[in-house]
């Protein structure tokens, strides 16, 4: 029993300082956590991703939160399916109050898609965003179109060339994306450029764009993380098998 005994007191921990920091903040507080670490005995690495459970969780929760409210979105993240994530960033822009991403440490790709959403991404100093160019199996797809060009379409077997067919493709919508969750807060031709400059496979996909770097694309980011988020993630090192990566203050909450 004790490990189901420890389970249900961090649980009962988080949802303390989750209604703490939505008191504090007068906001609906969601948080997307995923964290790789060992567990049990024999330390069998688990890696989490953005997935559509998480997408599932995480509508529904913005769905019942008060449209009136403000939502605080927590993010730890390497990334995940662009479905998942593209589904989340929309439900959260949608939102008709402010929407403030917080990343205490990081939020890749996915992650990253999520918070360009956002009306404000609040970051750690230290935390990184970074890319979103889509990939295509182990590859990016943008290194799969320059492979193609670069070595011509005589010279390339059809596997190849309808990668980068469909290379073409998934850059063309995750950039069509950016634009669209960028263009209200930036203006249009300087979404166009971000939208170009975060999708054409100008970094590697684990590229850290930093609080300063992302300051400087013109990304509305902030640097006054809650000291209480950093609280809950001292939460989640545990290494504790089938646990819940989206939670939330639901609306009745006071």
């Amino acid at each position: 029993m004790a490990p189901q005994i420890h389970y249900r007191q961090l649980q009962l921990a988080r949802l303390r300082l989750l209604k703490e920091i939505s008191n504090k903040r007068n906001s609906t507080v969601i948080t997307l956590i995923h964290r790789q670490e060992s567990i049990g005995l024999f330390g069998i690495p688990i890696y989490r991703f953005i997935n559509i459970e998480d997408s599932e969780e995480i509508l529904r929760a913005i769905r019942e939160a008060p449209k009136d409210k403000p939502i605080d979105l927590i993010i730890h993240t390497p990334g995940g399916l662009v479905l998942a994530a593209t589904q989340i960033a929309k439900a959260l822009k949608n939102h008709p109050a402010e929407k403030r991403v917080i990343v205490p440490h990081y939020a890749m790709s996915g992650g990253t898609l999520i918070a360009l959403a956002a009306d404000k991404i609040i970051m750690d100093k230290n935390a990184v965003l970074g890319p979103v160019d889509p990939q295509l199996g182990q590859y990016p797809a943008p290194s799969i179109v320059k492979a193609v060009e670069e070595k011509g379409k005589d010279k390339v077997d059809d596997k190849t060339l309808i990668l980068a067919d469909v290379g073409k493709k998934a850059i063309r919508q995750v950039q069509n994306f950016v634009y669209y969750l960028l263009k209200d807060k930036l203006g249009e031709e300087k979404a166009k450029e971000l939208a170009k400059i975060l999708t054409e496979g100008r970094w590697t996909h684990d590229y850290p764009i930093t609080y300063e770097e992302a300051k400087s694309l013109g990304l509305p980011v902030e640097t006054d993380v809650p000291e209480e988020v950093y609280n809950l993630m001292e939460l989640y090192k545990q290494p504790i098998k089938e646990r819940g990566t989206v939670e939330y203050t639901p609306a009745s909450v006071k």
